[in-house]
Protein backbone atom coordinates (compact mmCIF):
# COMPACT_ATOMS: atom_id res chain seq x y z
CA UNK A 1 0.00 0.00 0.00
CA UNK A 2 1.27 3.23 -1.18
CA UNK A 3 0.73 5.55 2.69
CA UNK A 4 0.04 8.98 2.36
CA UNK A 5 2.43 10.48 4.89
CA UNK A 6 2.43 13.82 6.41
CA UNK A 7 3.66 15.27 9.62
CA UNK A 8 1.91 17.02 12.56
CA UNK A 9 4.31 18.97 14.57
CA UNK A 10 2.35 20.09 18.41
CA UNK A 11 3.71 21.36 21.21
CA UNK A 12 1.45 20.59 24.02
CA UNK A 13 3.41 20.24 27.68
CA UNK A 14 6.53 18.06 28.47
CA UNK A 15 7.34 15.90 25.31
CA UNK A 16 7.58 12.56 27.69
CA UNK A 17 3.52 12.61 28.75
CA UNK A 18 2.16 14.19 25.34
CA UNK A 19 4.56 11.40 23.05
CA UNK A 20 2.87 7.87 24.60
CA UNK A 21 -0.52 9.51 23.77
CA UNK A 22 0.21 10.17 19.86
CA UNK A 23 2.60 6.77 19.26
CA UNK A 24 -1.01 5.03 20.23
CA UNK A 25 -3.35 6.41 17.22
CA UNK A 26 -3.64 4.28 14.37
CA UNK A 27 -1.55 5.54 11.27
CA UNK A 28 1.56 6.80 13.14
CA UNK A 29 4.05 6.27 11.62
CA UNK A 30 7.09 8.07 13.61
CA UNK A 31 6.85 10.45 16.59
CA UNK A 32 10.23 12.44 17.60
CA UNK A 33 10.08 14.32 20.69
CA UNK A 34 12.35 17.64 20.42
CA UNK A 35 12.02 21.35 20.17
CA UNK A 36 10.34 24.01 17.78
CA UNK A 37 9.25 27.59 18.02
CA UNK A 38 13.03 29.32 19.76
CA UNK A 39 15.66 31.46 17.89
CA UNK A 40 18.98 29.22 18.82
CA UNK A 41 19.97 26.52 16.49
CA UNK A 42 20.33 23.00 18.11
CA UNK A 43 19.44 23.63 21.20
CA UNK A 44 20.33 21.65 24.12
CA UNK A 45 17.72 20.26 26.71
CA UNK A 46 19.39 22.15 29.25
CA UNK A 47 19.31 25.31 27.50
CA UNK A 48 15.88 24.74 26.52
CA UNK A 49 15.04 24.02 30.18
CA UNK A 50 17.22 27.24 31.32
CA UNK A 51 14.99 29.25 28.79
CA UNK A 52 17.62 30.85 26.90
CA UNK A 53 16.26 29.75 23.68
CA UNK A 54 12.66 30.40 23.64
CA UNK A 55 12.00 26.70 22.48
CA UNK A 56 8.92 24.70 22.99
CA UNK A 57 9.30 21.30 23.98
CA UNK A 58 7.35 19.69 20.96
CA UNK A 59 6.61 16.25 18.93
CA UNK A 60 7.17 15.83 14.95
CA UNK A 61 4.46 13.36 14.75
CA UNK A 62 4.55 11.37 10.69
CA UNK A 63 1.43 9.88 9.92
CA UNK A 64 -0.65 8.37 7.57
CA UNK A 65 -3.38 10.81 6.42
CA UNK A 66 -5.94 8.08 4.66
CA UNK A 67 -5.56 6.79 7.78
CA UNK A 68 -6.19 9.92 10.41
CA UNK A 69 -6.89 13.28 9.41
CA UNK A 70 -5.24 16.64 10.65
CA UNK A 71 -8.79 17.49 12.18
CA UNK A 72 -8.45 13.80 14.19
CA UNK A 73 -5.01 15.23 15.31
CA UNK A 74 -6.50 18.25 16.58
CA UNK A 75 -9.47 16.63 18.27
CA UNK A 76 -6.53 14.43 20.24
CA UNK A 77 -4.61 17.50 20.69
CA UNK A 78 -7.15 20.01 22.37
CA UNK A 79 -8.34 16.80 24.65
CA UNK A 80 -5.51 15.79 25.50
CA UNK A 81 -3.70 18.78 27.63
CA UNK A 82 -4.46 22.39 29.17
CA UNK A 83 -4.79 24.63 26.53
CA UNK A 84 -6.07 27.09 28.56
CA UNK A 85 -2.84 27.92 30.45
CA UNK A 86 0.27 30.26 29.25
CA UNK A 87 3.23 28.47 29.40
CA UNK A 88 1.63 25.56 31.65
CA UNK A 89 1.20 22.07 31.80
CA UNK A 90 -0.29 20.79 35.46
CA UNK A 91 2.75 20.62 37.44
CA UNK A 92 5.20 21.79 34.78
CA UNK A 93 5.44 25.94 34.75
CA UNK A 94 8.26 27.03 31.90
CA UNK A 95 7.61 28.60 28.75
CA UNK A 96 8.73 25.20 27.06
CA UNK A 97 5.96 23.61 27.95
CA UNK A 98 3.32 26.15 26.23
CA UNK A 99 1.14 24.59 23.77
CA UNK A 100 1.16 25.34 20.12
CA UNK A 101 0.17 24.17 16.66
CA UNK A 102 3.15 24.18 14.65
CA UNK A 103 1.46 24.40 11.11
CA UNK A 104 3.11 22.79 8.02
CA UNK A 105 1.00 24.29 5.18
CA UNK A 106 -1.89 26.48 4.46
CA UNK A 107 -4.64 23.89 5.19
CA UNK A 108 -2.68 23.12 8.27
CA UNK A 109 -3.02 26.36 9.63
CA UNK A 110 -7.01 27.40 8.55
CA UNK A 111 -7.79 24.15 10.24
CA UNK A 112 -6.02 24.50 13.45
CA UNK A 113 -7.24 28.29 13.99
CA UNK A 114 -11.13 27.01 13.03
CA UNK A 115 -10.75 24.62 15.60
CA UNK A 116 -9.66 26.90 18.13
CA UNK A 117 -12.36 29.45 17.09
CA UNK A 118 -14.89 26.80 17.24
CA UNK A 119 -13.75 25.61 21.04
CA UNK A 120 -13.85 28.78 22.01
CA UNK A 121 -17.71 29.68 20.46
CA UNK A 122 -18.88 26.67 21.77
CA UNK A 123 -17.51 27.34 25.55
CA UNK A 124 -16.89 23.83 26.31
CA UNK A 125 -14.09 25.09 28.67
CA UNK A 126 -13.98 26.77 31.37
CA UNK A 127 -11.57 29.50 29.54
CA UNK A 128 -10.77 30.65 26.32
CA UNK A 129 -8.02 28.86 23.95
CA UNK A 130 -4.65 30.27 24.13
CA UNK A 131 -3.02 27.96 21.76
CA UNK A 132 -0.92 29.79 19.37
CA UNK A 133 -0.79 28.59 15.65
CA UNK A 134 2.61 29.66 14.36
CA UNK A 135 4.36 28.59 10.88
CA UNK A 136 6.62 25.40 11.48
CA UNK A 137 10.51 26.96 10.68
CA UNK A 138 13.05 23.80 12.04
CA UNK A 139 12.70 21.16 14.04
CA UNK A 140 15.38 19.65 16.49
CA UNK A 141 15.25 16.31 17.95
CA UNK A 142 15.73 15.74 21.13
CA UNK A 143 18.53 13.38 22.84
CA UNK A 144 17.71 10.13 22.02
CA UNK A 145 16.96 9.37 25.67
CA UNK A 146 14.10 11.29 25.51
CA UNK A 147 12.06 9.08 22.92
CA UNK A 148 9.86 6.71 23.99
CA UNK A 149 10.06 7.85 27.56
CA UNK A 150 6.88 6.32 28.91
CA UNK A 151 7.37 3.28 26.69
CA UNK A 152 10.90 2.59 28.40
CA UNK A 153 9.83 3.62 31.91
CA UNK A 154 6.29 3.03 32.65
CA UNK A 155 6.66 2.15 36.45
CA UNK A 156 8.74 4.83 37.36
CA UNK A 157 6.15 7.54 39.11
CA UNK A 158 6.63 10.30 37.48
CA UNK A 159 5.01 8.21 34.62
CA UNK A 160 2.57 6.34 36.58
CA UNK A 161 1.48 9.66 38.19
CA UNK A 162 1.30 11.98 35.03
CA UNK A 163 1.62 10.06 31.93
CA UNK A 164 -0.68 7.04 32.88
CA UNK A 165 -3.80 8.90 33.65
CA UNK A 166 -3.52 11.02 30.35
CA UNK A 167 -3.14 6.94 28.15
CA UNK A 168 -6.05 6.09 30.33
CA UNK A 169 -8.13 8.66 29.56
CA UNK A 170 -6.67 8.07 26.12
CA UNK A 171 -8.05 4.54 25.94
CA UNK A 172 -11.77 6.17 27.37
CA UNK A 173 -11.95 8.65 24.43
CA UNK A 174 -10.36 7.29 21.48
CA UNK A 175 -10.60 3.80 21.64
CA UNK A 176 -12.08 3.49 18.06
CA UNK A 177 -8.16 5.62 17.31
CA UNK A 178 -5.88 3.39 18.49
CA UNK A 179 -3.50 0.81 17.59
CA UNK A 180 -5.16 -3.01 17.98
CA UNK A 181 -2.16 -3.28 19.94
CA UNK A 182 -2.52 -0.25 22.48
Amino acid sequence: MNKLNETATLANGCFWCTEAVFQNLNGVEKVTSGYSGGFVANPTYEEVCDMTTGHAECLQIEYDKSVISFDEWLEVFWQNHDHSTVKRQGNDIRPQYRSVVFYHNEEQRIKAEEYRARLNESNVFDAPIVTSIEPFTVFYPADEHHNNYYLRHPSQSYCYYVIKPKMDKLKKVFSHKLKSES
